[in-house]
């Protein structure tokens, strides 16, 4: 039987944050963090099975996002706000380590947590994007209509994501990103314009699930969602000299389009990765897409359970 997640509106850092959070801490605590257009709720079947296992699952709405708090808007997003968000969360609930579990942008601030806080780090396990020693620079190697290209450009993704409502908006982004070919608009073209609105969700994404999904976003709006990652990727940190001290798990789905993007399978399959973290394991979903936590979750669980078990 599923165990009630509760909810909590922790004040840190001058922010009220909103945490989902389940389980009983027996084993430890695993700290999710999610993507975009992703929420607390993203890791909704990883808490319930992490709960069952004996640990403890916390899920915040990241800052700007959900119904955590705005950050003021002459305030620059950073990444470095999403790693001391971590650490403050921990401190707020008497946690003295945790396991750090991040999806999509989520990743960055879970690598960079554990570079930075090795000793409240049990270990750090991704999703969807590999780590880079250097930001993501898309200029030059994508088309111009390339999605994160067009929203990092000031008031882009607000035109046209103002076009329908914020249903519509989470569905299209959905639709888009669980398929396995890169979103790329042409010239006179905008993002939202490469699925209409009778493109059928996948699967196993609901329309439930969008309702939640929906409510959402229409406590925080899509303001900072946009500027943090899309108009910071830039601003990601240079760490040439990264080094893991913690142990490291990567799982990707084998039909996430991000794996066509330059460099990514290099990243994952070439060994980049293993120049930076000594004690990493990548492991594939076949079949899986950029949402591979929520199409296959027994699959999911049982890797992360089992690389839970395995750095007790």
């Amino acid at each position: 039987m599923a165990q009630e997640i509760e909810h909590t509106q922790l004040s840190v850092r001058g922010l009220s944050l909103h945490v989902a959070q389940v389980g009983k801490d027996e084993l430890g605590t695993v700290v999710f963090l999610h993507g975009f257009p992703e929420i607390w709720y993203s890791w909704r079947h990883q808490m319930q099975a992490v709960a069952a296992a004996g640990y403890r699952a916390i899920a915040p709405d990241s800052r700007g996002y959900g119904l955590s708090g705005q950050p003021p808007e002459h305030e620059e997003p950073s990444w470095e706000d999403l790693v001391a968000d971590v650490l403050a969360i921990l401190d707020a609930l008497d946690i003295p380590k945790a396991f750090v579990v991040g999806k999509d942008f989520g990743a960055m601030p879970a690598y960079d947590f554990a570079l930075r806080h090795p000793g409240r780090t049990r270990a750090v396990a991704c999703l969807g994007i590999p780590f880079s020693s250097v930001p993501f620079d898309f200029a030059g190697t994508m088309p111009e209509g390339f999605y994160p290209l067009r929203w990092r450009q000031p008031g882009r993704a607000e035109a046209d994501f103002g076009r329908y409502d914020i249903r519509r908006v989470v569905r299209t982004i959905y639709v888009l990103f669980s398929g396995s070919e890169v979103p790329v608009a042409e010239q006179g073209q905008e993002t939202m314009d490469l699925a209409d609105g009778s493109a059928p969700l996948p699967e196993w994404f609901t329309e439930e699930d969008l309702d939640v999904y929906a409510a959402l976003y229409e406590n925080s709006g899509f303001g900072f969602p946009i500027r943090m990652p899309y108009g910071s990727l830039d601003k990601m940190a240079t760490q040439l000299d990264a080094r893991f001290e913690v142990p490291v798990l990567m799982v990707m789905g084998e039909n996430d389009y991000v794996m066509k993007l330059p460099g990514f399978e290099a990243a994952v399959r070439g060994g980049m990765m293993a120049g930076f973290a000594p004690d990493l394991k990548v492991a594939f979903v076949p079949e899986g897409s950029h949402f591979v936590q929520e199409q296959f979750p027994a699959q999911v669980n049982e890797l992360l359970l089992g690389f839970l078990k395995d750095h007790p």
